[in-house]
């Protein structure tokens, strides 16, 4: 039987609606009181000629950009797979080819094609192999909210089973005006009190080698489809079994409450009961909702393993304060009550 092997996240970059590719809001977090925000974008011009900017749309120059400073990381190391999760795709382009077709009436001969070209989920993960000279596996994972999740699990699986040593996951989403107008009629974003819509751009590394800049250990994941209370704890216990954790060594609890009442109203019946004397912690009142938002919250709790602390902005009870020396973080999502997942981080050598 082949060695099980650690998994390490190496290094995370983000594009989001807080300064991009720093951890800059550990300290000094951007606020927002509207609820449609769209992502502060570094200068395309630093890292893109110009002809190369005018055929990329925002989510591919963001998900190009953060993969160039991930893959970094690992030097000289071959790139062994690159797993991207989606929930909307190229949704800018996918609308600029459909209103050009629909609105102006033009024939398809007259349409721009690389709008068509960019306008698939799997556009994504292919340019970033292009780009990062990336020959190995490739695959891309659209399952609305729990699109970064089974990336994730796929990632795992193959890392554990020595079937890859390195892995560049991604998560990336944009939200355009047409359609937080859309998700807004639906009641689906746009009525949170402390709520909003946010971007995604999201790479991160991982190994089964550990690198000086490691950020955290990736111990488990578990994804499932409607389970009742008994199921979440059977998936719960069967994590720590897994990484050989117990309930007392978890620090602190990150969950995806977001101001939306509809789903905060799941988690306060869930949490008292699921994780009783952890205080919870919070990541989407800093870089909004959106289908893969929770990648966001895995790389905020790694950026607090790696620094060993939570600043009091991420704590749900408001009256907390920072907290220091953290050794686990446990990860838990859910969306409209029926896709649940737990993802557990650990400290580099805990």
């Amino acid at each position: 039987m082949s060695k099980v092997n650690d998994i390490y996240i190496l290094a995370a970059k983000q594009i989001s609606v807080q300064p991009p590719l720093t951890d800059e809001w550990m300290d000094a977090p951007v606020s927002y009181g509207k609820p449609y925000v769209r992502s502060i974008d570094p200068d395309y011009k630093l890292y893109f000629e110009p002809n190369a900017a005018r055929r990329l749309g925002k989510i591919l120059k963001r998900a190009l950009v953060t993969s160039r400073q991930v893959t970094a990381a690992i030097g000289d190391a071959k790139l062994d797979a690159i797993v991207t999760a989606t929930g909307l795709g190229c949704i800018e382009n996918t609308e600029l080819f459909l209103d050009t077709l629909a609105r102006k009436g033009e024939m398809e001969a007259m349409l721009k094609p690389t709008h068509f070209m960019h306008s698939t989920h799997n556009t994504i993960g292919s340019l970033i192999a292009i780009d990062v000279r990336c020959h190995g596996y490739n695959s891309t994972y659209a399952h609305k909210a729990t699109s970064f999740e089974c990336a994730l699990t796929d990632v795992f699986v193959q890392l554990e089973s020595n079937r890859i040593q390195t892995a560049l996951v991604g998560a990336h989403d944009e939200m355009t005006p047409t359609h937080f107008t859309m998700l807004k009629r639906t009641g689906y974003l746009g009525h949170a009190v402390n709520g909003f819509s946010g971007e995604v751009a999201l790479s991160m590394m991982l190994a089964t080698t550990p690198k000086e800049s490691t950020l955290c250990r990736l111990r488990g994941v578990e994804v499932e489809y409607c389970p009742n209370d008994e199921a979440l704890r059977q998936m719960l216990n069967r994590l720590l079994q897994r990484a050989q954790c117990s309930w007392e060594e978890i620090d602190n609890v990150m969950v995806g409450v977001s101001g939306q009442q509809a789903n905060d109203q799941i988690y306060a019946g869930i949490c008292p009961a699921l994780f009783p004397g952890k205080k919870l912690l919070r990541y989407k009142h800093l870089f909004g909702e959106s289908y893969t938002a929770s990648g966001l919250g895995i790389y905020a709790a790694a950026v607090c393993l790696s620094q060993q602390r939570i600043p009091a902005h991420l704590f749900v009870d408001r009256e907390s304060g920072e907290q220091r020396g953290v050794k686990h973080i446990l990860l838990y999502n859910q969306l409209e009550g029926k896709n649940h997942s737990f993802i557990l981080l650990s400290a580099c050598g805990k």
